[in-house]
């Protein structure tokens, strides 16, 4: 059931009208559990089971951690489930990205031998709703929260069905205190909801499927060498794609929680302005980023350990992101790409021991934005490539060592990717310091009147295609 769907709307209206027509807040809970169940089933029932059995494992694993008599026995507990939830992750995701994996290493040691290909269907939705679950028990054995005495309140922070299949990776510490008590209605905050809801369908819909997917897809689809100009415009249209995109989603579902009474923290924050890669990560997939820096990064000591250290566990982390996000090398060079970036920034900043004056200027912010953002796209290269001689194709393409590259794009995909990329990075660097509740309030009644019902008209004239969000994938 997709967000960008009619059937979406009908089952998001029907819910949100029963939701706040019934008294008890335990019946809107219950409704609320069951509705979300409902929306994960509707792409494969039995996966909605395995849903099921690991969120339950992981909360009887919590009452299990925090009944611990001894630190051994809450890592004992702890371990059980990292281990439960990895494994259900490793065997549905990597199952045969590792053993084909296996198989090459063996082949490289003279060993003849042919892994069976396992017949998986990859669960939707199954890296983000792991995390969810396993930052529970996570935050126990740590202390950051108490374990829930309710089943129910914790099935339903795993499973609520606006951030179930593509984040915000929601922890249960955030969402479970909002379960304690009934959601009062709130005319301000569900009017808010909706915009967020409309700004995301128009992210989605009209600026990532309609003006920027088809130059994307030529691009990263053709398998000869490229005019450079080409190869530019479809990365630049891929990176704007997979920001609409997956914005798109976060955006609608904080917006379908906050219709319901719930709020959903952000998950991106401008990240096309960020000065820097650790800026970047401060604002794209927040998430995501600090899920890997409270639960990896900081447990590694961080940067505690000295500069070696430092550099080293910079790497793990963003290999793991790199990987989280698909069984394909492509994703791991992706993340160790971001990871050499945060390195060489680590280094510089030890080195210098402070801020360079020059960044004190506009127009020195402004130049370190731009490297940041073409060092981005060039690793998009390697996010978005199917495999590594498409990628090394588009890489040369880009550089212009290519004797002779086809010009597949029209001038009119070129001015168009051009203009919204151009519209992107204007809009993310006006808003960098700021947020999108504080422009919306700046702006006169009439104007966002006119702006609502202009992305409307958008979403309905360019409706029809109905594309899966990106991230579903991962």
């Amino acid at each position: 059931m997709l967000f960008n769907s009619l059937t979406f709307v009908v089952f998001f209206a029907v819910v949100t009208t029963a939701f706040w027509s019934m008294r008890s807040w335990n019946a809107r809970k219950n409704l609320l559990l069951v509705a979300s169940y409902i929306f994960y089933g509707a792409w494969n029932p039995p996966f909605a089971l395995l849903l099921f059995a690991t969120t339950t494992l992981d909360f009887w694993l919590g009452a299990r951690i925090a009944a611990a008599g001894t630190p051994g026995r809450r890592r004992a507990w702890l371990v059980t489930s990292i281990t439960v939830n990895l494994s259900m992750l490793g065997y549905f995701k990597y199952g045969n990205f590792l053993l084909e994996n296996f198989t090459w290493l063996l082949a490289r040691a003279g060993v003849a031998y042919q892994a069976p290909h396992l017949d998986v269907f990859l669960p939707i939705g199954i890296s983000f709703y792991t995390f969810h679950s396993l930052s529970y028990t996570l935050d126990v054995a740590r202390g950051a929260t108490q374990p829930t005495r309710s089943l129910r309140d914790f099935l339903l922070a795993v499973s609520f069905f606006p951030q179930l299949v593509a984040g915000p990776i929601v922890r249960a510490a955030d969402f479970l205190p909002q379960c304690a008590a009934p959601r009062a209605p709130d005319r301000n905050r569900f009017i808010w909801g909706l915009l967020l809801m409309t700004l995301g369908l128009f992210e989605k819909i009209v600026l990532a499927d309609t003006l920027l997917a088809g130059s994307a897809d030529t691009v990263f689809g053709y398998g000869g060498p490229l005019a450079s100009l080409d190869a530019w415009t479809g990365v630049l249209a891929f990176a704007g794609q997979i920001f609409f995109d997956f914005s798109g989603y976060s955006t609608c579902a904080i917006g379908a929680a906050l219709c319901l009474g719930f709020h959903l923290k952000d998950n991106f924050l401008f990240p096309y302005a960020a000065i820097g890669f650790s800026d970047f990560w401060r604002r794209w997939h927040i998430s995501l980023s600090t899920f890997l820096r409270d639960y990896l990064y900081i447990p590694l000591r961080g940067s505690r350990g000295g500069l070696v250290r430092a550099v080293l566990n910079l790497v793990i982390v963003m290999f793991i992101g790199g990987l989280w996000h698909g069984a394909a090398w492509t994703f791991v060079v992706w993340g160790l790409l971001h990871g050499g970036c945060l390195v060489i920034e680590h280094l510089l900043r030890t080195l210098s021991g402070k801020t360079p004056v020059w960044l004190d200027t506009l127009g020195g912010r402004l130049l370190l934005a731009l490297i940041t953002y073409v060092c981005v796209c060039f690793a998009w290269v390697f996010f978005r490539a199917t495999d590594f001689p498409t990628a090394i194709r588009l890489v040369r393409s880009m550089a212009g060592v290519v004797a002779k590259g086809d010009a597949l794009l029209t001038t009119r995909e070129i001015i168009q990717v051009g203009l919204v990329t151009a519209g992107l990075l204007l809009a993310h660097w006006n808003l960098r310091d700021t947020s999108i509740e504080a422009a919306v309030a700046r702006l006169p009644r009439w104007l966002l009147t006119v702006t609502w019902t202009l992305m409307l008209c958008a979403i309905i004239l360019t409706q029809g295609s109905g594309n899966a969000f990106i991230y579903f994938q991962f």
